[in-house]
């Protein structure tokens, strides 16, 4: 009965794996055959490099890729420093109202993103950064998620090396970036995985704060240049969607093992 059901399991996993990828099979197949072959599924329909060449020449996804490389590595770069400064404080220092502020950064991870739009739009807007990286990048400097999970594993390392490091003269920064640091590296690698993944498929918040193709995003990108009244054609936009998640396809595919022995170590879930 156990084999059985073990058995159940793996064909259904196997199903579940197959539907996911169908829409990612089909815009392969749509975006490497001419366009009259889009629905038609023979295998022996010649190939072409058509549809890459027409959608990068539609769309200037060179500026697209380097603003979400440069608002991803922004975003990702400002976290890991205000993350660990705050996590490094809370599971270290004992200061007035620490488990009520640490509460109240724990209650931003009940708070939807887009639930404090409005605000953050205003806030943007007062600060003149409408239409630029930095406007897309700001609202996810401190983020709880980061703060708490840095925490968890900072309150893992031992106390001793605390004092051991005071002895030799260092200061309470010397500490954090030669003790705590070093010591907790998997848990920035997951943490850095999970933020790069978030920030590079974000599309609402980049969509509302930016105008032009100086600033936008590949999502953003993609949307505009697939609108129904731009006239493209399917093949061309799954030729376009394949150059904006090639990226973090190849990026997870390389680093899968990392990946996954990061996640298993820090034990995010």
């Amino acid at each position: 009965m156990t084999g059985n059901l073990k058995n159940v399991n793996v064909i259904g996993a196997w199903l579940l794996g197959f539907l996911w990828l169908l829409p990612l099979l089909y815009a392969i197949w749509a975006a490497i055959h001419p366009i009259e072959y889009q629905v038609r599924f023979d295998i022996f329909a010649p190939l072409t490099f058509f549809n890459f060449k027409n959608a990068w020449a539609q769309a200037p996804f060179a500026q697209y890729m380097l603003n979400t490389l440069i608002y991803v590595t922004l975003t990702t770069s400002s976290q890991f420093v205000v993350c660990a400064l705050a996590a490094f404080a809370f599971a270290r220092f004992e200061f007035p109202l620490k488990n009520v502020l640490f509460g109240l950064v724990l209650i931003q991870l009940l708070i939807h993103p887009e639930v404090v739009l409005i605000e953050n739009y205003k806030t943007i807007r007062f600060l003149g950064l409408m239409d630029t990286i930095p406007a897309i990048s700001l609202p996810y400097i401190a983020s709880a998620f980061g703060i708490f999970v840095l925490r968890q594993t900072f309150k893992t390392v031992p106390k001793a090396l605390d004092d051991a490091a005071l002895i030799d003269g260092a200061n309470t920064l010397q500490i954090l970036r030669h003790v705590y640091i070093p010591l907790s590296l998997p848990t920035f690698v997951a943490y850095g995985l999970v933020s790069i993944s978030y920030h590079w498929n974000n599309y609402l918040w980049p969509l509302i704060v930016t105008n032009s193709d100086e600033s936008r995003v590949l999502n953003v990108g993609l949307a505009v240049f697939s609108m129904e009244e731009a006239g493209v054609e399917w093949a061309t936009i799954s030729a376009a969607t394949l150059m904006v998640t090639a990226p973090l396809i190849t990026a997870f595919l390389i680093f899968q093992r990392q990946f996954i022995e990061s996640f298993s170590t820090t034990g995010i879930k």
